[in-house]
């Protein structure tokens, strides 16, 4: 259960770190708000764990709720590159505030309500896993087959790494232009021992959690490898508070215990961001599909069949109604967690009982208000060095699910043409910004808006694309030739399993004595 907790706590505080904090694609929160939502996003993920864990038939349906294996869920990367464009248009709209300083650089101000309204459509997109859930398990292989979902997961930590380079560099906030005045130092010049954006001092900061984590991914044991991300930030931290880099302010001002709805958000529903949220929501449709299967895997259940497809239904059922409840519960969507898969295959448990526990552990640790704001004393280049591990990740997990395709012309024309739209929209974000005109109409507007929101935002325009190319493009058979990708349960997954190469695959399986149904 340890391990379950440390493994999962690096991922769960970022989308709400970086989407809380400054910059045009974040929200600029006061820290008092900002330790809260970390404390939201400890306990949400708390309770939706204690919930996949879990599992019951609705009576008088067919329909199951939950998963019924140990199962950890965190709050969703996925869901933050479409978060962080809803910010951005909503600055470029006015819908949040901000002011121009004398030397022309723009001051984004804290926007509360943008937080409500990532919340609000987030709500709404949650009914696309409920709907799909009722549907048949036929038509999720059809819409969402491997060059699908591994274009959406490689081009979805393409779009997060920029944000996590900025944060390396010192920030995403004004410092980056290296203004005069009270912006000249990141992440300002009242802050303990600020840098300048790009200063040697940041990038070996940033440099000391990224290096030590790829050398504990390479000597490490196999424990060590599971909280990989922990041991980088740790020592990270470590070299950041011998330089007095650490402000202990926004520590000592929160609150000894906190809970759920102590702040709240004005919820609403932001149109122009409906479709990118959607595409959100089915990236997390994809996650939940990859992890149920890993975990029966490796969990020694059924990977196809009735009793299969039944926990898939049960779960997407539950990333719907969860999705509604995060948001009430003023946090972004959650997913499973990927990791989990590697740590049962290490332990060789799949008691659900140690996975109450970490439910828990994540509920008290979310209610321990000190124990949340100790992460906004983290300096930005130690966030930079851990995200930009996280999200590389993400993408080669996409390229691992695109190395199992057979890879005819029709894949490569499916790859080819998703990744050049996305990846160019990636390289130059603003490519789209002109093609629309500014009309008088509101309605109108709004449709423009949310067309430049997809068409601007790497993972759903690639991800849109793949899946109507694959729906139109005709079937074709492998080349004679071409070496087909080798069949078995990895090909089954969607994700990379965390399973080591050298393992004996006997120990690795979960007995009867190990499994509490």
């Amino acid at each position: 259960m340890c391990i379950d907790f440390l493994g999962c706590v690096g991922g769960l505080i970022t989308p709400t770190l970086l989407i809380s904090g400054s910059g045009a694609s974040a929200l600029n929160l006061d820290g008092p708000t900002r330790a809260y939502m970390i404390a939201a996003s400890f306990i949400v993920s708390g309770i939706t764990s204690l919930c996949y864990l879990s599992r019951f038939r609705i009576p008088k349906t067919r329909y199951y709720f939950g998963v019924g294996l140990l199962e950890i869920a965190g709050v969703a990367f996925s869901g933050l590159p479409a978060a962080q464009a809803i910010v951005s248009n909503m600055y470029k709209d006015g819908s949040c505030p901000s002011e121009r300083l004398a030397d022309g650089t723009i001051n984004y101000l804290p926007c509360p309500d943008g937080f409500g309204a990532i919340l609000g459509t987030q709500m709404v997109a949650s009914v696309l896993s409920i709907l799909f859930s009722l549907s048949s398990p036929r038509l999720l292989r059809r819409l969402f087959p491997k060059v699908v979902t591994g274009v959406v997961l490689f081009t979805i930590g393409a779009k997060l790494l920029t944000s996590s380079m900025k944060s390396w560099a010192g920030g995403s906030g004004l410092c980056m232009s290296k203004p005069e005045g009270y912006y000249a130092l990141c992440p300002n010049i009242d802050a303990p021992n600020a840098q300048a954006w790009g200063s040697p001092v940041n990038f070996a900061l940033g440099a000391s959690v990224f290096g030590t984590i790829v050398l504990v991914e390479l000597l490490g044991s196999v424990f060590m490898k599971n909280i990989s991300v922990v041991i980088g930030l740790v020592v990270g931290c470590i070299i950041a508070a011998s330089i007095g880099m650490f402000d202990a302010t926004d520590i000592y001002s929160a609150p000894a215990g906190t809970f759920l709805w102590v702040k709240t958000f004005k919820l609403s529903v932001y149109g122009p961001g409906v479709i990118p949220v959607l595409f959100t929501q089915i990236a997390i449709i994809i996650d939940s599909i990859g992890e149920i299967t890993a975990v029966c895997d490796v969990s020694n259940e059924p990977t196809e069949g009735p009793s299969f497809e039944k926990r898939i239904q049960g779960g997407l059922l539950t990333d719907g109604v969860l999705g509604i409840f995060s948001g009430l519960g003023t946090t972004m969507s959650t997913v499973l967690f990927t990791q989990n898969n590697g740590i049962l295959a290490v332990t060789r448990c799949a008691s659900r009982m140690a996975g109450y526990v970490c439910a828990v552990i994540l509920i008290l640790c979310g209610i321990l208000g000190k124990f949340s704001a100790t992460f906004l004393a983290i300096p930005d280049p130690l966030i930079g060095g851990m995200t930009v591990f996280l999200f590389a990740s993400v993408s080669a997990s996409g390229l691992r699910v695109l190395a199992y395709l057979h890879w005819t012309r029709r894949d490569r024309i499916i790859v080819a043409t998703s990744l050049a739209i996305g990846l160019g929209v990636q390289l130059v974000p603003s490519w789209f910004k002109s093609v629309l005109p500014e009309v008088d109409n509101e309605a109108l507007q709004g449709l423009y808006n949310a067309i430049t929101t997809v068409v601007s935002t790497p993972n759903v325009i690639s991800g849109f694309l793949a899946v109507i190319m694959n729906l139109v493009l005709p079937d074709e058979p492998a080349t004679t030739g071409e070496t087909k990708a080798p069949l078995g349960g990895a090909q089954r997954m969607f994700f990379d399993r965390d399973r080591e190469e050298e393992s004996d695959p006997e120990k690795l399986s979960i007995t009867e004595q190990d499994r509490d149904r």
